[in-house]
């Protein structure tokens, strides 16, 4: 893995909070001239560094929505198994997040529903589908007291 210097790191601390922010900006943020700065930055999408640029949307505005972690324990865990499962999980869109996982269970899920008889859908749906589920455990969210969407880059690469 190529080793990124501290400021190709400082870049990445300041496009997760300020993604939309210009070049010069950037530069000026990071201390850096203007076309070193692009120059590095282009570096680091093209590197996959940097995945998208996008908008956080706040769903608790958009309405009363239900926030569901499933813990997924699949019946059999061959490579084709665990293929057939994503593949069925991948067209469902309120599945937000899939995570396979050590430990009791295969897969963690983040599901966002309308209702709890809409999520109950969307798990029946999985289970009708032969994506080789066993069993399943659902907990709604009732707060979230800590939600960050920025990754703590500072400190994982502090001695």
């Amino acid at each position: 893995m190529e080793r990124l210097d501290s400021l190709d790191l400082k870049i990445l601390t300041y496009l997760q909070e300020n993604g939309r922010a210009t070049n010069v900006a950037l530069a000026d943020a990071i201390g850096l001239s203007a076309s070193p700065c692009l120059n590095r930055l282009k570096k680091l999408e093209g590197r996959g560094y940097i995945k998208s640029y996008g908008a956080r949307i706040s769903l608790e505005k958009l309405g009363d929505f239900l926030m569901v972690f499933t813990e997924v324990t699949l019946s059999d865990h061959r490579n084709a198994d665990l293929e057939r499962f994503l593949a069925q999980a991948r067209t469902v869109p309120e599945i937000v997040e899939c995570h396979h996982v050590s430990g009791g269970y295969d897969y963690f899920l983040k599901v966002v529903a309308r209702s709890v008889s809409h999520y109950q859908r969307i798990i029946e749906d999985l289970l009708e589908s032969d994506a080789g589920i066993s069993k399943y455990f659902s907990y709604i969210i009732l707060d979230s007291p800590i939600v960050r969407e920025t990754y703590p880059i500072d400190s994982l690469f502090s001695g």
